[in-house]
């Protein structure tokens, strides 16, 4: 898998076709997908038409797409992946990641009251898996893993693999380091990607990540952006990442950043920026009486 790819959460229908195939043109080979996305339709068009114009032969793209929260029960987990297979116009997927540890009832895509959810402890992520390896042994896609899955989670799930997973992504960046489950997926070969590498903004405001000072000054050094410092550093820690952007110029510039090498000192004043700030901190999954908080979704201390 490459390591920098295309992030397309919250990349707009309309936008993002041209946008996947102008970072197809400019030499992504890894994009990033998901059903809740609601774009992987415009984003298989651009795809085929990739594929049917020279620019780009299946065998060099890895496509990565998630297992919505309502899909979890086993019977639905086929069905899920034929619909997005359908989108994105592919016989099988390079990676199928379940997307969040939390489950809703069959049909509701974003629940408003408790009922509408299904703890883990009711449909444990054990079965879902188990449906999981069965695409595997379907030849429908070729690994599977999780996202956004702590260390918790992942010792209560691999002694049920049949096939371990092959990749946990999660969010992290400067503010959100989150080295321990770094560490702990290494030590278990599980890839790590980082989602919001460049953090994420709020209410479509700009990314603070970009004017922290230590990044700035680091950018300056280099004389590229503090974007493309972040993006350095995260492969510098082992990890994939995976931006998203619509514009051809911060595509360019991404791709780009494969290239810039941080010393050591500098990746030493980047490790003392944490400050385990989640921008996606999961409390939209919290409901009145529901089975999920922050604190077990993360199983950090509430």
């Amino acid at each position: 898998m490459p390591a920098l790819g295309l992030g397309t959460w919250k990349s707009s229908p309309g936008t993002v076709g041209t946008a996947v195939r102008t970072a197809i043109e400019l030499g992504y080979r890894h994009i990033d997908c998901a059903a809740i996305y609601g774009n992987e339709a415009e984003i298989g068009a651009a795809l085929a038409s990739a594929q049917r114009d020279g620019v780009v032969r299946r065998e060099e793209l890895w496509i990565t797409s998630k297992l919505w929260n309502d899909c979890h029960s086993p019977e639905q987990v086929r069905p899920a992946l034929a619909q997005t297979l359908a989108d994105l116009e592919l016989d099988q997927l390079d990676l199928y990641l379940i997307h969040w540890p939390v489950v809703h009832r069959h049909g509701v895509v974003m629940p408003s009251v408790a009922a509408d959810q299904i703890a883990l402890e009711q449909l444990p992520l054990r079965e879902t898996w188990s449906a999981m390896e069965a695409l595997v042994d379907a030849g429908l896609v070729r690994h599977i893993g999780v996202s956004n899955c702590s260390a918790v989670k992942l010792n209560g799930l691999l002694p049920h693999c049949r096939i371990r997973p092959a990749m946990n992504q999660i969010e992290r960046h400067p503010w959100l380091q989150q080295n321990a489950l770094l560490s702990f997926c290494q030590q278990q070969g599980i890839a790590v990607t980082a989602y919001s590498p460049l953090g994420s903004p709020a209410a479509g405001g700009p990314l603070p990540l970009l004017s922290e000072p230590v990044i700035s000054a680091i950018a300056t050094a280099h004389d590229a952006s503090p974007a493309q410092v972040l993006l350095a550093w995260g492969l510098a820690c082992g990890t994939a990442v995976i931006p998203k952007s619509v514009q051809d110029a911060r595509l360019a510039a991404n791709l780009a950043a494969a290239q810039l090498k941080l010393n050591p000192a500098e990746l030493e004043q980047i490790a003392a920026l944490d400050r385990h700030h989640r921008f996606v901190d999961g409390s939209f999954w919290e409901l009145p009486q529901g089975p999920y908080t922050q604190a077990n979704l993360w199983d950090e201390p509430g």
